[in-house]
């Protein structure tokens, strides 16, 4: 029986649930295809405010790729280049991609395939006993080229080769001291923790949310800004929700923002 993705949305905030219980989690190719999916689906959205990614349950966020699988899907060359490359990176880039920002809320196992997704996330929220980690050398194979971005950009490369190399599983603590996470919370308060940063990133303008990430991932790039990308970064300027925000700060009341 192959996993599911699901998605609830409640007040502009959506969760997309990652749920495979009887196999922690693990993320098999019809997972990959449905978070791909599901990930262009919000993005495409203009209601949304925050998308929380989480596992169901407790016990795990997501305990790697379905390794049940692999002796099918990566049969050959050519399949688990579609495998890694067509469905695994592609969902991953989604995530990276999405507009609206993404929130990781993290509990139990987050492990090979679940470090990845969090690592593409905006924000990681994780529990005391989380663990992390992608010790896929005693398995015999390596990371994806394609796979390794989100985590690439989030920790740099001694961190990464640090994992990749040792095979290490890290606690909480060591993993939020590495930059793999934003903070870490008791174990029974991830969820309310993950639902209270998207609140707050709710109550901002989902515009200029938009923008800053669009931003950092630009500058990410290392290339200078152009005239016409400097020009753009006051398109604020335009917006009801800039004189919304104004406004609301001269008259001591809180902004309603229209996303306009």
């Amino acid at each position: 029986m192959t996993g599911q993705i699901t998605v609830s949305t409640d007040g502009g905030i959506s969760t997309l649930t990652l749920s495979n219980p009887d196999k922690l989690n693990a993320i098999d190719s019809a997972m990959w295809v449905a978070l791909h999916a599901a990930m262009d689906e919000i993005a495409a959205r203009d209601d949304l405010r925050c998308v929380i990614l989480r596992g169901a349950g407790d016990k795990a966020f997501a305990a790697g790729g379905d390794i049940e699988e692999f002796l099918t899907v990566r049969a050959t060359v050519d399949d688990a280049l579609h495998y890694h490359d067509t469905l695994v990176a592609t969902a991953l880039d989604a995530i990276r991609a999405c507009p609206i920002p993404t929130v990781a809320a993290i509990q139990g196992a987050c492990v090979g395939g679940g470090l990845e997704i969090a690592g593409c996330c905006d924000l990681r929220i994780a529990g005391e006993s989380a663990r992390f980690g992608a010790p896929i050398n005693r398995l015999g194979f390596s990371m994806y080229p394609g796979e390794m971005a989100g985590l690439l950009e989030l920790v740099g490369p001694a961190a990464l080769l640090e994992i990749l190399l040792e095979g290490r599983i890290l606690d909480a603590r060591e993993a939020l001291q590495k930059g793999l996470l934003t903070r870490v919370v008791d174990d029974e308060k991830v969820i309310d923790e993950a639902l209270a940063a998207a609140n707050r990133i709710a109550a901002g303008a989902p515009l200029v949310a938009r923008w800053h990430k669009q931003w950092v991932h630009r500058l990410m790039d290392g290339r200078p800004l152009s005239v016409e990308e400097k020009r753009a970064a006051f398109d604020f300027l335009a917006t009801d929700d800039y004189r919304e925000g104004l406004d609301a700060f001269f008259a001591k009341r809180k902004p309603r923002f229209s996303g306009r």
